[in-house]
């Protein structure tokens, strides 16, 4: 039978000290509780990701993610992703906590995982994936999240579960993508390169042959690694990127349109309005205007 006792206590905690900026006292552990099953748009970064309680469900270019209570999301890329908490309420909040995959935590395990486990230069992963959380990950959360009520402990004991954590993930399933992470010259870091710069210089005029040169790829092999790793092409990923930013921009110049989208990368303010709208369903103006009103104020931060 399912010992339910560490999710429910993960649950507890992250009520009591979940904010509204996600962070903690401990680096790199993100806390959520949100109470809206509103649509959302955001730029994650690598995390491991489990829901407390709840669940979301995640669009990436066109494929669909989606994880539930005792379920875990990986992230192992800067990924620009839609999506919405299921059934989310202040009666019934989401819950969820993250952990910040960082490579210089995941690249020393790499030396301890069982030799043939992972291999150096291999094809790029996805850079999403769901799954079942296991009783010793969620134990191993739950002893992270207790680190909050004993913060003398924290600085010894938070990297030592970090990596217990960590261990975890490289020795399941989903290790092949982790693994990525933390090796210089994997298929991943490679990708990453470009989606750095486009993440950068998304304003700027893109070339895919010199984004192919940046990853030492030819670039039809980019272009296969790209989209395995972002479910989208180049462009595509280019221009959720600049939605997103003018989108942000917007909260502040509500008034300012057109300049919002030349300061993205749009040189046509129709082209700009149309793709605004076909992402957000909302002309930017009038998107702007409800941001800047009731709940949407400004952009809120979520676990993807």
């Amino acid at each position: 039978m399912l010992d339910t006792r560490p999710l429910d206590e993960i649950r507890g905690r992250i009520a009591t000290h979940a904010r509204p900026d996600l962070r903690t006292s401990i680096d790199g552990l993100l806390l959520a509780r949100v109470e809206t099953a509103a649509r959302e748009h955001s730029l994650t970064e690598p995390l491991l990701v489990v829901m407390a309680q709840g669940g979301k469900r995640l669009l990436l270019g066109d494929q669909v993610f989606e994880y539930r209570a005792g379920e875990f999301l990986v992230v192992t890329a800067d990924l620009p992703v839609t999506g919405h908490f299921i059934g989310a309420s202040r009666r019934a909040p989401a819950l969820g906590v993250g952990l910040v995959l960082r490579p210089a935590v995941i690249a020393p395990l790499l030396m301890r995982t069982p030799v043939g486990q992972w291999s150096r230069g291999a094809a790029a992963q996805p850079a999403i994936a769901t799954g079942e959380a296991g009783p010793e990950l969620i134990d191993a959360m739950a002893r992270m999240l207790r680190l909050l009520d004993h913060p003398s402990d924290a600085p010894v004991l938070a990297p030592l579960i970090e990596q217990e954590i960590l261990w975890r993930m490289l020795t399941g399933p989903q290790g092949p993508m982790i693994r990525q992470i933390g090796l210089a010259d994997s298929g991943l870091s490679h990708i990453g390169r470009a989606i750095g710069w486009i993440r950068d210089n998304y304003a700027e005029p893109m070339r895919v042959a010199d984004l192919a040169r940046l990853s030492g790829m030819s670039p039809s092999a980019f272009h296969r690694h790209f989209r395995a790793v972002t479910a989208m092409s180049p462009l595509q990923f280019q221009k959720h990127i600049r939605l997103q930013q003018a989108r942000s921009l917007l909260t502040a110049r509500p008034g300012d349109v057109a300049r919002v989208g030349h300061l993205v990368g749009y040189d046509s303010p129709t082209q700009f309005n149309r793709e605004y709208r076909r992402l957000f369903g909302t002309p930017p103006g009038r998107d702007a205007a409800r941001l800047r009103t009731g709940a949407g104020a400004g952009p809120v931060r979520h676990l993807p």
